[in-house]
Parts: C-alpha cells; sequence; structure tokens
C-alpha cells in the first residue's frame, strides 16, 4: 500500500509552492517533511487531503488515481498546526465525534476512543472540557481523535509550532513513544516542521523542501551527516550550518588571518577558496583560540547562542549552559577542523566529515 505521486505542481499568484514533486511513501512509515516557513509543506499535506487541486501531477494510493476519490472517502485524518476541538464538548465527545458521523457501532466507538486515549495518555481525561486542559492536552486531544479514525494517512501539520519551549520538548517525547509503538503498522505518517531537532528525534525518512521544491530525501541521519548543498546544511541545522569562506593552503585553512590546521578528511583538497561549513555545537570557547567581538547572546532554554564577527566572518557559537556576554565582548573561540564541510563555488558538498565525497 503506497502512497505515489509524480510530478506536483501548484502555483498560485504565479509562484510555485509545489514545484515537480515526486514521492513513493510506504505504509508502515514515517515520512518527514523539513523546510522553511513558506517552503511548501502546507501546499503539500493539503494536496495529499484533497483540500488543494494540483496543476500538474498525479497522486495515487493502492493504486487508485486520487483526483477520483472524493475527499470524504479518502480515509485521511489531518492534524493542524492550530489544533481544533469541539470546545463545548468532552474529551471523549470530541475524540468519538468523527466516528459517531460514520455511525459505527458504539462499543467499537468506545474500543477506538479508548485505545486512542490511551496511545496519547489522556486515559482519565475523558469527561474533561477542553478548557480545563493545558495546551500540550489540547494537542494530544486532537491526535487522539485523528488516532481513533484509524486512518490510512495520518497527516500532521506542524503539531508543536504554537506551543511554548518546554511543552514542545515534552511533546516531543510523547510523540517519539508513540511513533514507535506500532499502532501505525498500516498508517502512513506524514509530519511536517521548520524544526531539525524534531526530525532528528523522530528519525524518519526525510523530504527537505525548499520553495515547493524537493532538495533532498533519505534517513534523518544521512540527511545531517552529508547535506547535498548549502541550502540544505541550512535548513537541516538550528542554528543554520556556519558557512565560513576561506583558502586551502598547503596544510592550512586560512580564515580572517587565523591558520587552522588541515583535518585529515580534507588533505585531497585542492589549494583555493572553498566555503567550509562548522555546526555552531563544534565550536567552543578557548583560551587557546582566535579572538573575536560578540555582536549578540540569546539565551535559549538552557543553552546560549553567542553571536560574533571577525571582520567579514560572522558566526554563531552554541554553548549548552546559559553564560552572560556583553555586547562588543572580546572572546576567544577553537574550531572542531574535524568537523569541517566544504562546498564548492555551485553550493554543492565536495567534502563531509562522515566520510561521504572526502577530498
Amino acid at each position: 500500500m503506497n502512497l505515489y505521486a509524480n510530478n506536483l505542481t501548484y502555483k498560485l499568484d504565479n509562484e510555485f509552492h509545489l514545484n515537480d514533486i515526486s514521492f513513493n511513501f510506504k505504509k508502515g512509515n514515517l515520512y518527514t517533511i523539513l523546510g522553511r516557513t513558506l517552503s511548501g509543506k502546507t501546499t503539500l499535506l493539503k494536496t495529499i487531503a484533497g483540500l488543494i487541486n494540483p496543476d500538474s501531477g498525479e497522486i495515487q494510493f493502492e493504486e487508485k488515481e486520487f483526483s477520483k476519490i472524493p475527499v470524504w472517502d479518502r480515509n485521511i485524518a489531518m492534524v493542524y498546526q492550530q489544533f481544533i476541538n469541539y470546545p463545548h464538548l468532552t474529551v471523549y465527545e470530541n475524540v468519538s465525534f468523527p466516528l459517531k458521523q460514520r455511525k459505527i457501532d458504539k462499543e467499537k466507538i468506545k474500543n477506538d476512543v479508548d485505545e486512542a486515549l490511551k496511545t496519547v495518555g489522556l486515559i482519565g481525561f475523558e469527561n474533561r472540557k477542553i478548557q480545563e486542559l493545558s495546551g500540550g492536552q489540547q494537542q494530544r486531544v486532537a491526535l487522539a481523535r485523528s488516532l481513533a479514525k484509524k486512518a490510512k494517512i495520518l497527516l500532521l501539520d506542524e503539531p508543536l509550532v504554537n506551543l511554548d519551549y518546554k511543552l514542545r520538548e515534552q511533546l516531543r517525547e510523547e510523540f517519539k513513544r508513540i511513533f514507535s509503538r506500532g499502532f501505525a503498522e498500516d498508517t502512513i505518517l506524514i509530519y511536517s516542521t521548520t524544526d531539525p531537532q524534531e526530525v532528528m528525534e523522530l528519525n524518519g525518512e526525510v523530504m527537505v523542501l525548499d520553495e515547493g521544491k524537493v532538495l533532498q530525501t533519505g534517513p534523518a541521519k544521512e540527511i545531517f551527516e552529508n547535506p547535498k548543498n548549502l541550502k540544505v546544511a541550512e535548513i537541516s541545522n538550528d542554528p543554520p550550518m556556519n558557512i565560513i569562506n576561506g583558502t586551502k593552503i598547503n596544510e592550512k585553512i586560512n580564515v580572517e588571518t587565523i591558520n587552522i590546521n588541515l583535518p585529515n578528511h580534507l588533505s585531497k583538497l585542492e589549494n583555493k577558496n572553498y566555503c567550509f561549513g562548522i555546526r555552531a555545537s563544534e565550536i567552543k570557547l578557548s583560551n587557546k583560540g582566535e579572538e573575536f567581538v560578540v555582536e549578540l547572546a540569546e539565551i535559549s532554554g538552557s543553552e546560549t547562542l553567542l553571536h560574533l564577527k571577525r571582520g567579514k566572518t560572522k558566526i554563531i557559537v552554541l554553548i549548552e549552559e546559559v553564560m552572560n556576554f556583553k555586547i562588543n565582548e572580546k572572546v576567544k573561540i577553537e574550531f572542531n577542523s574535524n568537523k569541517f564541510y566544504v562546498f564548492g563555488d555551485d553550493g554543492k558538498l565536495i567534502s563531509s566529515p562522515y566520510g561521504e565525497n572526502n577530498g
């Protein structure tokens, strides 16, 4: 049972929202659509759901052309960013609502609702009204309603984006637990997000979207370790991967008068200019390092994002603790050159620290 798309295209106001998208999604698998805001993620999910008709291309499910199947017969459930519940109904009534609409046997409704509530950790909340629940619990009610439908395709459109930081962390863990329990053996799960951390934690197959176009597909680990180009490297990291202009000269990499020892995986590089990529977590504060100037320090949860500058080079350093810095303060940092990526003038990956395309 596959969900298959071929050359999907959709334009609005002369702009591509979907640009020649093809995929083959299989039952029992989780697929994550990763992309920035306005990359086409929601448009793609709505196209699968039948809420948007593509200008060209086709979607097939179970070898049937989707365009010939009415929306209400597609057996699809969708959870939106703005979770939708019925405030005048109890939790049980919210989850059972679509089943009652289908006039399913009462005993089966109860079994399916109980199973869904157990899956999302809401057993004991059946008689609560929606306004008595926290934001995270309300989102779980919306998810339970979709699960109870036992849809063959479950679409989740950035379901955590409107929750606060702590709640997102909590629900991320719960989603991992839910998705790993095997409830979806006969379901195709498609989860869209702007957050690379969610992608890595959910650990499914990934499609990276940008301006309606697929940039790269593959397992989460492969996308993280070997981003195909600069754009993927930026999108698949939070904060975005630091991209630094530098020159390889014999056994050194020169950046803003800094000479960095050449790591082994870059030993075959020609002597010339490149774009070097390094994650914010691979740069450390060090008294033995090179001097940069603080432009901004952001506290994010239990971490500090340090924005630094030296000459024309700007970088972000991720510090795994809360620290205070003053604007224009001078700090010293060290690059872990063993984690350097190299990209060419065309933006394509030349070398990765994880073994692909080295040198």
